[in-house]
């Protein structure tokens, strides 16, 4: 939609919703005229958003298409990093707060620890059922099958 074009539409059968030659919906628009714009890399991911109460966010991502980064009209952001199985291994926010995890050779998480001092470990079997847990709160959980 170019600016200033109007689009004429029958709200009685729903939602406006247009979208790209790649099925991305491109803008939605309700029948109250609250609307959204949406913009795709050319991998197909979503790297912004309009709405008409003037609220946006904005994405980033790695080469494998996993979101490396998020921010909004809020002032909020989010930070991630991944490894190369795209486990995602550190994440950060704009409040201060961050997690960090580790993962087992079968992608499994195995520690995770925050910004707060918790932190939890598990185990697993070699069908990569949970057989151990236990975290900084001092719950221990043992699980056998």
């Amino acid at each position: 939609m170019t600016k200033g074009q109007r689009l004429n539409h029958d709200f009685t059968k729903g939602d406006l919703k247009l979208y790209d030659t790649n099925g991305k919906r491109t803008y939605q628009e309700d029948s109250n005229g609250y609307w959204w714009k949406y913009e795709y890399d050319t991998n197909g991911n979503e790297i912004y958003c309009e709405t008409s109460i003037g609220f946006w966010h904005k994405y980033e991502y790695d080469t494998n298409g996993n979101q490396t980064y998020l921010e909004n009209s809020g002032g909020f952001w989010s930070k991630r990093e991944y490894d190369v199985n795209s486990n995602q291994t550190y994440r950060e926010t704009s409040q201060g707060y961050w997690w960090k995890y580790e993962y087992d050779t079968n992608y499994n998480e195995t520690y995770c620890e925050n910004s707060t001092g918790f932190w939890s470990k598990r185990e697993y079997d070699s069908n990569g059922n949970e057989i151990y847990f236990e975290n900084s709160e001092g719950l221990i959980l043992y699980t056998i099958w």
